[in-house]
């Protein structure tokens, strides 16, 4: 046992599981890829400024969630928490939105750090992919994230998520509503944390969980209500471009999402097979965060899906994975010229793209070839100092059990047409 252990909250990726996590992120990027969006990679840690300005100071995750440290320099920098101002704030920063190409649009994929009591799907250091489109007002942009983020869970299986789906309002409604909502808020019987939080970002109220609070928003003003014509009409066609993508999905006049950004549309994935941390991913449309970070007038929008929890997800379905072998072949030498001749196959094997691996260590056949079961590897190169003076190697089938001698020149020609 090792003196150390992962920090707690945290997890550590190990094989045979992190082949899992490894395709979960191939499937939500790869519709990404095939729809013009580029790969961006941020730093793991950015100024504290950046999310107090981005995320919203009165938000847990700046109030409570984020690690912070200070720099031998004196800089007050951050463990990432999200991935959308950081993006945001490396496109501005590569002036990727003055290369005449709007929308700019960005795939991401890493860790991100929250300090959060830690419970089944959530953990104080996830992963998640997400894209971003800068620089665009359109519903289709919204329409196409929200279809791309369906196709991706699809591909891999799921089935049982629901998309919950909402609009915010703008800059020009959305303060008519946030007074009627404060009035309302203002009468009830809550606790002086979210009597603050009443001051400061009203909606964030809406999107609390304790039954008791719950309880007492059944009369909440709708915010629905309150939508100026241009939201009204934005919305309608954002849903009217997803039914007609046949990508089914709910109406839900509570959903807010946890971040100060958002604007208009507004949106999250759920699978009620993770219990309590429902949500798998989610996102929406930012029209204001570029200009909150210092940056000019550049409606966005965006998501990120949790892999772990999709991951989660995908057992909760009992879904199994289409996962390519780790091996296909594994040789077995016998004897130390066999080591040298079969290495040269295997390295020749890899280079054609075939996954091979080898019996290091001068073992013995019988361990060999118990790690050459272990390793799942479909055929078995077995060669000994009488193989190599007849200028062959043994085959083995590990499905049929059925062994043939093949010329040491063509096996890895032959492994190559027996593998397709």
């Amino acid at each position: 046992m090792s003196t150390f252990q992962a920090p707690k909250g945290t997890y550590d990726l190990t094989p045979p599981r992190s082949a899992a996590f490894l395709a979960v992120r191939e499937a939500i990027s790869a519709p990404l890829r095939d729809s013009g969006y580029g790969y961006i990679e941020t730093p793991g840690f950015e100024n504290v400024e950046l999310f107090a300005r981005g995320v919203g100071e009165s938000t847990d995750i700046v109030t409570k969630e984020m690690y912070t440290l200070t720099t031998k320099g004196g800089d007050q920098l951050a463990l990432r928490p999200e991935g959308t101002a950081s993006v945001l704030r490396a496109a501005l920063e590569a002036n990727l939105h003055k290369a005449g190409n709007l929308p700019v649009k960005l795939w991401y994929s890493g860790s991100y750090y929250r300090y959060e009591r830690p419970q089944a799907g959530r953990y104080r250091h996830f992963s998640q992919v997400g894209a971003e489109a800068i620089g665009t007002e359109d519903p289709v942009l919204d329409a196409e994230l929200i279809i791309l983020a369906d196709q991706a869970y699809r591909s891999l299986g799921l089935r049982e998520f629901r998309i919950l789906l909402n609009s915010l309002g703008d800059k020009e409604c959305r303060p008519v509503y946030r007074e009627a909502l404060q009035t309302f808020l203002r009468d009830l019987d809550l606790d002086e944390e979210t009597r603050r939080r009443i001051e400061i970002n009203p909606l964030r109220v809406l999107d609390d969980k304790r039954a008791d609070v719950q309880k007492q928003l059944t009369d909440a003003p709708k915010l629905r209500d309150y939508l100026c014509d241009a939201c009204k009409a934005y919305h309608e066609e954002v849903r009217a471009l997803i039914t007609a993508a046949g990508v089914a999905f709910e109406d839900d006049e509570k959903l807010v999402r946890g971040l100060d950004y958002y604007t208009r549309t507004t949106f999250e994935f759920v699978h009620d097979g993770l219990g309590s941390q429902s949500a798998v991913g989610g996102g929406g449309r930012y029209d204001g965060l570029s200009e909150m970070i210092g940056g000019p007038e550049l409606p966005s929008v965006g998501w990120a899906l949790g892999v772990d929890r999709t991951v989660l997800a995908l057992e909760a379905e009992g879904v199994e994975l289409d996962l390519p072998a780790t091996t296909s072949v594994y040789a077995v030498p016998l004897g130390e010229e066999a080591r040298r001749v079969l290495f040269g196959v295997v390295t020749e094997l890899r280079r054609a793209g075939i996954a091979a691996d080898f019996a290091f260590g001068g073992r013995g056949l019988k361990g060999a070839m118990k790690s050459a079961n272990r390793s799942g590897a479909r055929y078995t190169l077995v060669a000994g100092e009488r193989d190599l003076a007849e200028g062959v190697v043994q085959l083995k089938d590990m499905e049929s059990g059925e062994q043939t001698a093949v010329p040491l020149t063509e096996a890895a020609a032959e492994l190559a047409k027996r593998l397709g």
